[in-house]
């Protein structure tokens, strides 16, 4: 009888599932489905949704789902699962999320007919950092998505914490720490108290659905153009960052375009080799308006300000964050301020793994949409961790971990 076990990475955006042989080899099948934090889903969704994730690979385990990879072996059964829960503490018995994620699970194992499985729980983070290379037993692993944390990891279970405090009070670096403080860019720069910055025009049309204007360009356009009149043929050089994971952009780096700056002067952006945004000053620019913008009267600047206050309090914080993109793509461009903002977010999530004391030459696992496999931050980050002798193995989720780990409990 061959036997199966089923790894589970309970996120706060999705619940990824998958089915493997218990004695090592790749997957055998995968499914999805929406949101798994147990602190934030009702429990009887949260149910429903992880047995729309395990009903399929129990399927697939006994035979009964045609063309599953090679998982119809008639005698194959699943004995073991491991979920790593998003908003769980795995450790403490009393803990909210841990007992409803539990319940869900058995319920939905249940269901599916797979009742007899092994079941344990983890955490996200121990999950994730098990999805490093080789699978890795102790470490620091970094995540950076919609919120930001970081942990240290001794023989798989997590023993201390930065951060992931939460919206209100950390998750420095973050997709909603990016999109706050491009908010507020945006908004001092239409007050006139700081840089001129493309993220107003940009993030305001983000905000009401990427709609333009008529007859008028994009922020990123108008850059594009200035960026072609001041260097003719030539858009510089620097790495190509595309966005993985959950926050889907593409972020840039090296073309010295213009952007205005602060003061008499605007400012020139570009990335150097510690992936850091540069900038020099240029002879046009000024405070208030994009440089390259069509000038605005009163009416519609003060139009424009409501409506990024509007997208400050309409939602969620999850909502905020995904104005993220539009920080990364604005950097692409050549946008001073959106630039700085992006290193500003390198540095903070710098800070939060050096407060673990990382050993020159452990393994750091990075993930999350920020972090993951040529994330937006990713470059930014590793020339952070350079002096404390760390490189980062990015890796797009903890599934795999979660698989790692379940076979460990075989």
């Amino acid at each position: 009888m061959e036997k199966l076990v089923i790894g589970i990475d309970m996120g706060g955006t999705s619940i990824r599932a998958a089915l493997a042989p218990a004695a090592g080899g790749g997957v055998l099948c995968t499914a999805s489905a929406g949101a798994g934090n147990p602190r934030s889903v009702p429990a009887e969704v949260l149910t429903e949704r992880l047995t729309a994730c395990v009903a399929p690979l129990a399927e697939a385990a006994a035979g009964a789902s045609p063309g599953a990879g090679g998982a119809g072996d008639p005698g194959a059964r699943v004995i073991a699962v491991v979920a790593g829960v998003a908003g769980a503490d795995p450790r403490n018995p009393d803990d909210a999320g841990t007992r409803r994620a539990h319940a869900a699970l058995r319920t939905a194992l249940r269901r599916a007919g797979a009742g007899e499985a092994r079941v344990r729980l983890w955490g996200d983070t121990e999950i994730a950092f098990a999805s490093g290379p080789g699978a890795p037993a102790s470490g620091v692993v970094a995540v950076a998505g919609t919120g930001a944390a970081a942990a240290r990891i001794a023989d798989r279970r997590q023993t201390a914490t930065t951060d992931g405090h939460g919206w209100l009070l950390g998750d420095e670096g973050s997709g909603f720490w990016i999109a706050r403080a491009a908010l507020r860019a945006a908004l001092r720069a239409l007050d006139g108290r700081g840089p001129a910055t493309e993220l107003a025009d940009l993030l305001r049309q983000a905000a009401a659905g990427g709609a333009g204007e008529r007859g008028r360009s994009t922020g990123a356009e108008r850059l594009r153009k200035r960026d072609a009149a001041v260097a003719p043929g030539g858009t510089g050089t620097g790495e190509n960052e595309t966005a993985g994971g959950r926050e889907g952009a593409s972020a840039g780096s090296g073309a010295e375009s213009p952007a205005a700056g602060g003061g008499a002067a605007g400012k020139t952006a570009g990335t150097g080799a510690d992936g850091r945004t540069g900038t020099r000053v240029s002879a046009a620019g000024g405070r208030g308006w994009g440089a390259g913008a069509v000038p605005r009267g009163p009416g519609e600047r003060a139009a424009v300000r409501s409506a990024l206050v509007d997208a400050g309090f309409a939602g969620a914080p999850v909502a905020i964050a995904r104005l993220c993109p539009v920080v990364v793509r604005a950097a692409e461009a050549g946008d001073a301020v959106a630039g700085a903002i992006l290193d500003e977010a390198a540095d903070r999530l710098a800070e939060t793994v050096a407060a673990l004391a990382p050993v020159p030459g452990e393994p750091l696992v990075t993930t999350g949409g920020l972090l993951a496999p040529a994330g937006p931050l990713l470059a930014r980050f590793t020339a952070r961790m350079r002096p404390y002798g760390l490189s980062p193995d990015p890796v797009p989720d903890g599934l795999a971990g979660a698989v790692a780990l379940a076979r460990t409990t075989v």
